[in-house]
């Protein structure tokens, strides 16, 4: 061949390589033009067929190139909706949303086939409420889609599913589970087009955070993982046949099965880690141990093993069964090169909880042990049920707490000491019945030492020497004895010994001496949201039967001796100010503990108080015991302001609760419930009582709680020189009722003088602000309140008297409508010399017993009823001038805001409404 036919050859292969380049090239860019229109208006049509849920987006691109070779459309800025009950909230957004499509659907069928999909910086947030409704249902039933279209031509044949750097929250209130996902990164493929096909999966998490009932079990971890799952489209169950996942540096397989049912779940999941180093297994623990493992050496094996099995549905009261078994063989723990490492630590637990309820929690801790050269730790437990748990427990050292302390690099607490213990129990702590299991043992703790970083003292040379033995396993043969029990604090010591036996009628004997810092010894176990200081001195002598205290044998008991307190001050987050004891004396006497000249203040709050409490002992140590009391307090100067508290107490709401579960904890009130246990008289006097924006006078109160009713007698104090007085009496019927009864007299109650300098009465009485004039009030009312301690209308009962003294109306609304009906302008603005209006209530209907009063030459007369809620059902006659013989019959009806008056007497009468849960 010449060498100028081979340039012909060559030239032409190379144009035709050209121009199909050029030609693939052009379809790359002409394909997408071409099909665009078939391609958007196909995702519109696969929308509304596939989804229960809004799906929106900002707009719409198809290219080859932005997953080449894959025509792929992508939705810009895409938003879905959740399903029901979430349907205006976001279930998933994404930046990117790609929809790989099959090219020969697009030529070939009147489909278009998606068989790809990539999510790219998406949040797919997952949300369960507490009745187990989800969010996640927004993909649409076969039996949905067969009235739409053949699931043959469903447009949805996927193959490939893959995420990048996206979010996921699962919020499960039901299950009381929370976990977030961040840098979440997937890659699925399989036939996923089929009802039933096989996942491969390959998972990336950068940080994975899981919260069971708000205490997190795992913190910042990052998991890799290798899955096969196989799916299940028809019934959306999932079978996870081969899941290695890598929890940081711990290995773990996974295996189970998860269908998802219409009000819950079906779950079937075992997570295994066999022949693990125990290094290993704590990488997998939450960030604060991560600086604690790095300066310490740890080895061992370990085997973990975790199951859980069964339906989780919520409206069935059903739950799945949890196991955990763990065991650790030949642990060694060395922290920070300690000269004494932890050897021989040995773990064998096994947790079972059956329907995740409590009652049925077995724990069987068949052996925890360790040793620290010759000295050594060494104990099993079991434990059945949770309210009357059968318990079987052995537990034996002999121990340097100190050498110990530096092996685990127990944070923020220094120990020393040498404790011995030899314990063992075995029966059923049941309090009703009054079983313990039989007990025999002693605990020894001597030259001990506790510092913690709260404070730079040490509590040192605490001794303890403990006996404790029960032969019967019940609560008459229980025997406790602490002989002595002594530590030193700031230079002071403190002794304590003490003997008791028969917890059944509890005989006791106890001696106590030593002074303490509050403030100082308090630092030393700090408290978030308490602070305390001051100090107490103790010199007390405590022996007797807590029967003979209960039937007032008091010659039995030898009950003797003083605490004194100083500078007691109490800072609580309840409490916006300090509240301080400045001085006072407890001095116990058999079963009384009498309170003398108790001095304390609070802000601007003065306190003085003396009394006494009886049948302490007993009330601390049983369930029935009666605490009886009585106490005199006087101020000079109360403000209450100063007790209400800017921050509700115990309001915070942690990460994983919803707006959902912070409204309705705001919704669950009750009633107050006094205790029936208490038997306490309380007699009060104040000079001054500042309350919101009141300033109460000479104020008294008797106020007595007894089987759990509160009674307040002769219960007064003087407002702008009207005497006020009360009575009532208070008791909780259940948690969410109460029944109560009230009296009020209010004597010369001066109007104008109310309006000017009461701003409560301004709010509530913004009619009175032209009115002038004296009244007084005389009434007693009985009924019920509810869960927010609000009366209950048709509940209500009672009756009195309001008088009326020299009164001059102006601006009434149903005066006003009375004097344009009967054309009298006297009638806008009457004046009242003195009236007595009777009234009583009942079935939510006041009824205003007839009354008469004169001015102007008018001579009215009022009867008839209102209701409690506003309406009026009023029956006026208008007496004529001069002497009333001629009148007008009138009738008012409406309302106190809208009143309407008619000439006539026929009327409508109210609607009774009978309290029908009484």
């Amino acid at each position: 061949m010449s060498k100028s036919k081979f340039k012909s050859i060559l030239f032409k292969t190379a144009k035709y390589i050209g121009i199909t380049f050029a030609v693939v090239l052009a379809l790359l860019f002409l394909t997408p033009i071409v099909f665009s229109d078939k391609i958007k208006e196909q995702i519109k049509k696969t929308a509304n067929e596939k989804l229960n849920a809004e799906l929106n987006y900002s707009d719409v691109s198809v290219s080859f190139f932005q997953h080449f070779p894959s025509l792929t459309l992508t939705l810009n800025d895409l938003s879905l909706n959740g399903s029901a009950p979430y349907q205006n909230e976001k279930f998933i957004t994404a930046k990117e949303v790609s929809f790989g499509i099959n090219v020969s659907s697009l030529i070939f069928s009147e489909t278009v086939k998606i068989d790809q999909i990539y999510l790219s910086n998406s949040f797919i947030n997952v949300k369960v409420n507490q009745k187990g409704e989800a969010n996640y249902n927004v993909y649409k039933s076969s039996v949905q889609q067969e009235k739409v279209k053949d699931s043959s031509d469903s447009a949805l044949k996927l193959e490939k599913i893959e995420i990048i750097n996206s979010k996921i929250v699962y919020d499960d209130l039901s299950a009381k589970v929370h976990f977030d996902a961040f840098g979440f990164n997937y890659l699925g493929k399989g036939d996923l087009n089929e009802a039933i096909f096989d996942l491969y999966s390959k998972a990336k998490i950068e940080k994975l955070n899981i919260v069971y009932e708000n205490e997190p079990y795992l913190m910042n971890k990052k998991v890799d993982a290798d899955l096969i799952t196989k799916v299940n489209i028809n019934s959306l169950s999932f079978f996870f046949q081969q899941n290695n996942l890598k929890i940081n540096d711990l290995l773990v397989d996974f295996i189970g099965k998860f269908d998802i049912l219409k009000e819950g779940y079906n779950m079937d999941f075992v997570i295994k880690s066999n022949n693990s180093d125990l290094h290993d297994v704590f990488t997998a623990f939450p960030p604060k141990y991560i600086t604690w493992l790095s300066k310490t050496e740890i080895k061992g094996n370990t085997n973990l093993q975790f199951t859980l099995k069964g339906k989780y549905i919520v409206s069935q009261n059903l739950a799945p069964d949890l196991n955990l078994d763990l065991k650790i063989n030949n642990g060694f723990v060395n922290y920070n090169k300690s000269a004494f490492p932890v050897s021989n630590l040995n773990l064998d637990l096994t947790t079972k909880v059956l329907s995740l309820n409590p009652e049925l929690l077995v724990v069987d801790a068949r052996n925890l042990s360790l040793n620290i050269n010759q000295d050594y730790l060494k104990s099993s437990f079991y434990m059945e049920g949770m309210t009357t748990p059968e318990i079987k427990a052995d537990f034996k050292a002999k121990i340097n707490l100190e050498k110990l302390d530096k092996a685990l690099g127990i944070p923020d607490l220094e120990l020393k000491g040498f404790l011995i213990g030899d314990v063992k129990a075995n029966g059923k702590f049941d309090q009703k019945n009054k079983l313990l299991p039989v007990i025999k043992g002693q605990v020894d703790l001597e030259n001990g030492y506790v510092k913690t970083k709260y404070y730079p003292n040490a509590i040192t040379n605490i001794t303890v020497k403990s006996k404790i033995e029960n032969k019967k396993g019940t609560f008459d043969d229980l025997k406790v004895s602490l002989k002595p029990t002594q530590f030193t604090f700031e230079g002071k010591p403190v002794f304590v010994t003490a003997d008791l036996s028969n917890f059944d009628d509890l005989n006791y004997d106890i001696t106590a001496k030593g002074e303490l810092d509050i403030s100082r010894i308090y630092k030393v176990f700090s408290q978030k949201g308490l602070d305390l200081d001051g100090s107490i001195k103790a010199d007390l002598v405590l022996k007797g039967k807590q029967s003979d205290a209960e039937k007032g044998n008091y010659s039995k008991l030898y009950n003797k001796g003083t605490l004194e307190l100083r500078n007691i001050g109490i800072a609580s987050e309840y409490l916006p100010k300090k509240f301080i004891i400045k001085e006072g004396i407890f001095k116990i006497n058999q079963d009384k503990m009498s309170f003398n000249n108790f001095l304390a203040a609070y802000g601007q709050s003065d306190f003085k108080m003396n009394g006494y409490l009886q049948n302490v002992f007993n009330y601390v140590t049983t369930k029935t015991g009666v605490l009886k009391g009585a106490f005199k307090v006087s101020a000079k100067y109360i403000n209450v302001d100063e007790f209400m508290s800017s921050t509700p107490p115990n309001t915070t709401v942690t990460k994983t609760e919803t707006k959902e579960t912070s409204s309705s904890a705001a919704k669950e009130k009750g009633v107050i419930i006094i205790p029936t246990n208490l038997n306490l008289h309380l007699m009060a006097t104040a000079q001054k009582v500042n309350f919101d924006k009141l300033l109460l006078q000479n104020a008294t109160g008797d106020l007595k709680m007894n089987k759990g009713l509160l009674s307040m007698k002769n219960t007064g104090f003087n407002l702008i020189g009207c005497t006020v007085s009360m009575n009532a009496n208070y008791q909780a019927v259940t948690p969410k009722k109460a029944n109560f009864d009230y009296g009020i007299k209010a004597t010369d109650f001066d109007i104008k003088r109310a309006y000017n300098e009461i701003e409560v009465f301004r709010k509530m009485a913004s009619a009175a602000e032209k009115a002038q004039g004296i009244v007084a009030l005389d009434y007693q009312l009985k009924g019920r309140l509810n869960a927010n301690m609000d009366p209950v209308y048709p509940s209500l009962v009672g009756g009195g008297t309001l008088s009326v003294k020299d009164v001059k109306v102006r601006g009434l609304k149903m005066f006003n409508a009375v004097s344009k009906e009967t054309s009298s302008e006297a009638m806008k603005n009457p004046d009242l010399s003195k009236v007595e209006i009777k009234s009583t209530v009942k079935n939510n209907i006041m009824t205003i017993e007839r009354f008469k009063f004169k001015f102007a030459g008018f001579r009215p007369r009022i009867e008839g009823t209102t209701s409690l809620d506003g309406k009026l059902n009023l029956k006026m006659r208008l007496g004529l001038p001069p002497l009333g013989i001629f009148g007008i019959p009138l009738t008012v009806t409406g309302t106190q805001d809208k009143p309407k008056v008619k000439v006539g007497r026929k009327t409508e009468g109210l609607e009774e409404t009978e309290d029908t849960e009484e």
